[in-house]
């Protein structure tokens, strides 16, 4: 009953300027207005009983011309309040961050040392399942996706459609941009790509298996960059034990094949931080605490809108006064 009630009053307009309706009886003062005796020819009529049906139908029709005039003043009264009504609500864009993904597509990527869904993956699938999954909860960022070997290359800029991020990032191969690890030269692209964006929004995350081989740029030298631009640049090390085999035998010390010394001084010297990642599940874990580290703001108060309805009185208004108009004519 509540709720129906409830309903029922949000379909009540709300009046802008409800003082207008203060004007409703001004046409009373009109009957304080003396009158005018009019002298001009008048119909006699000799029968009595026709005086007085002419009589009653003019009656009739002042009393219907009157009605008119004043359901048209109403109107009037009710098109100069401003009646509005609330629209549905609109909820304010999030406060999101401007966010690169600089993914690692060197040779070393298609490693099949990962579980994903009880079967046997290579890493660079199961970083794209992680990514895909980190993609859908980044609602509100501007998002761009950079993939990295032997060079470095922005698949997409910041853009506010993560499907597309997510659809270019499903399309990169192994090898697409090399087999070697541009690691420098990626967070420095990363960093020009951030560079006009608001202060306190840029974010670089890197996901690399491997040691910087390539490139022109050093990663501490691009960790220098990306502090000067104020661009917060968290790495990530993904690989398993044993990552590197040589026909289906693992090799000891693969390990050492991730240069985490370097990641964590690039991470620390602009503000960000660390990730060891040697499984799916290590990696599912390090971008939700992404989430929280880098969250993405709550909208604020949805707002309704005011939509103006004083145009549906104020026609009503004129049709009521050609009418009134009208019927004075005819009865002239």
């Amino acid at each position: 009953m509540q709720d129906i009630l409830a309903n029922g009053l949000s379909l009540l307009p709300n009046f802008a300027w409800p003082w207008a309706w203060l004007a409703l009886p001004l046409p009373l003062l009109m009957l304080l207005w003396p009158l005018r005796e009019e002298n001009g020819a008048a119909l006699r009529v000799p029968y009595e009983p026709a005086r007085l049906q002419l009589q009653a139908s003019s009656r009739t029709a002042a009393v219907l011309q009157m009605l008119l005039l004043w359901l048209a003043w109403l109107c009037l009264c009710a098109a100069v309040a401003r009646p509005q009504h609330l629209g549905e609500p609109i909820e304010p864009p999030r406060q999101a961050r401007q966010m690169m993904l600089a993914v690692d597509l060197s040779g070393s990527m298609s490693e099949p040392d990962m579980q994903l869904g009880g079967q046997v993956v290579d890493r660079l699938t199961a970083a794209k399942a992680v990514l895909a999954d980190f993609l859908e909860r980044r609602e509100g960022d501007r998002i761009g996706l950079l993939v990295f070997g032997q060079r470095a290359y922005a698949l997409t800029p910041l853009t506010a459609d993560r499907a597309t991020v997510r659809d270019q990032l499903r399309d990169s191969v192994v090898g697409l941009a090399g087999r070697e690890t541009a690691l420098g030269d990626a967070i420095a692209l990363s960093v020009k790509r951030l560079r006009e964006q608001p202060q306190g929004q840029r974010v670089v995350i890197v996901l690399t298996d491997g040691v910087n081989t390539a490139g022109v740029l050093e990663p501490l030298k691009a960790a220098e960059l990306a502090k000067a631009e104020g661009v917060r640049v968290y790495t990530i090390a993904f690989g398993g034990s044993g990552g590197m085999s040589l026909f289906g035998v693992q090799l000891p010390g693969a390990d050492d094949q991730v240069d985490e010394a370097t990641l964590t001084k690039v991470a620390s010297e602009t503000g960000g931080r660390f990730f060891r990642a040697r499984d799916t599940e290590e990696l599912v874990k390090i971008y939700a605490e992404l989430d929280r580290l880098e969250p993405v703001k709550d909208a604020g108060p949805a707002v309704r809108p005011r939509i103006e309805r004083y145009p549906w009185p104020l026609g009503l208004a004129l049709i009521l006064g050609v009418l009134a108009l009208a019927w004075r004519g005819l009865r002239s």
